[in-house]
């Protein structure tokens, strides 16, 4: 087996304190500054963008052919819309979320004036006031307004105190890690996508392995409004590995334990050949995996594809009951999808063409295309 053993006390650590830091999409230069400290003590070398997406890179046998793993440091949020004259404020979602989940979240607004907390509510919130009324109102962002932690009566002491419109407001995480390795936390997409990063870049520096070309990790900071991997591969990435949360619900197949390999997304299907060698490697490693398929979902890589980087992409996903809510997942999904991108780093290239952006058809893989052994091996019946 390839794959490397996976500090998940690291992981757990790691986690824990990312899912401190807000960083709602646009408010992520706190985020980015504690990722690239972590990176530096692991003494990883890496380039910023001009906004704050990380690219770090492991030295491989070549640089040409390189893979790439990518996973998101911003989250969902809100931002301030109005300031309204009975001293709350309206709010509208960053990132795709229902108001169901934003209903009695603490959460941070930061204004140029420094942070405030405030709690966001319903607008017909007490039941001594509006009896019924408060279970028949609407769920929509436009039934709900953020409460702020300060004396204010109206619009005027709002704006006096540095309320603005377009302040981005941070939801808590309200982080539980239980004894039973379940963790419990808003965010965890993909914060926790992002710890299996740091604990996959441990264990390789850790065991000193050789890899077969340059790896890269990206950090995107703008994933949840769709544009986070389009701007920061190099030409010489040929494959482009997501991680992010899957998705368990009814009809789906994700689950909270081992890998959930996605098959497609709402941007078509995944990179067929890359797909499959990391099936492969899930099998030849006795790591637990699913497939599933994501119809309202699209991660990092079709960013990258959209932007017209031409890399084979495929993603990996932690199953995430209640995604985009207060979310939960287990460690075991985690260690699990640490170990698979271990194996992957280390293992060997089989398309070697993919060396070259573009070329002849020498060397292009093939899909196939057979018909099927109606009578399996071994053993055909006999009619």
């Amino acid at each position: 087996m390839s794959r490397l053993t996976i500090d998940t006390v690291y992981l757990k650590d790691t986690l824990a304190e990312l899912l401190s830091i807000a960083s709602p999409t646009g408010y992520t230069d706190t985020i980015v500054r504690a990722a690239v400290g972590e990176l530096r003590r692991l003494e990883v070398e890496m380039e910023i963008t001009r906004r704050g997406a990380i690219r770090a890179r492991l030295p491989g046998k070549s640089p040409r052919g390189a893979r790439a793993m990518i996973a998101h440091l911003d989250t969902i949020g809100a931002q301030v819309k109005l300031l309204k004259e009975n001293g709350r404020l309206e709010i509208v979602p960053v990132g795709t979320w229902s108001s169901r989940f934003a209903e009695g979240a603490r959460a941070t607004v930061f204004t140029d004036k420094g942070a405030y907390r405030g709690t966001i509510l319903p607008l017909k919130a007490s039941g001594h006031v509006y009896n019924e009324e408060i279970d028949t109102q609407p769920v929509s962002w436009s039934n709900v307004e953020l409460r702020v932690d300060a004396l204010v009566k109206g619009h005027e002491d709002l704006a006096r105190l540095g309320f603005a419109i377009g302040d981005l407001v941070a939801i808590d995480p309200q982080s539980e890690f239980m004894d039973n390795d379940f963790i419990v936390s808003r965010h965890l997409d993909d914060k926790a996508g992002v710890a299996t990063l740091f604990a996959t870049i441990e264990a390789l520096k850790r065991e000193k392995v050789e890899l077969p070309v340059d790896l890269f990790f990206i950090f995107s900071i703008f994933e949840e409004v769709g544009i986070g991997g389009a701007s920061v591969l190099t030409d010489d990435v040929a494959s482009l590995v997501a991680i992010d949360n899957g998705t368990t619900a009814p009809g789906q197949a994700s689950a909270e334990f081992g890998v959930t390999i996605a098959m497609a997304d709402q941007s078509g299907p995944f990179d067929y050949h890359l797909t499959h060698k990391l099936v492969k490697l899930c099998e030849e490693n006795e790591i637990r995996y699913q497939k599933d398929l994501f119809r309202y979902y699209r991660s990092d890589s079709a960013a990258a594809l959209q932007a017209g980087y031409d890399v084979r992409s495929a993603l990996v996903t932690f199953g995430v009951d209640a995604s985009h809510g207060y979310e939960r997942v287990h460690l075991h999904a985690l260690r699990s999808i640490a170990e698979l991108l271990t194996a992957y780093a280390v293992s060997p290239v089989e398309i070697v063409r993919d060396r070259e952006a573009i070329g002849s058809i020498a060397g292009f893989p093939t899909q196939p295309m057979e018909d099927a052994d109606v009578f399996p091996r071994p053993g055909k019946p006999q009619l």
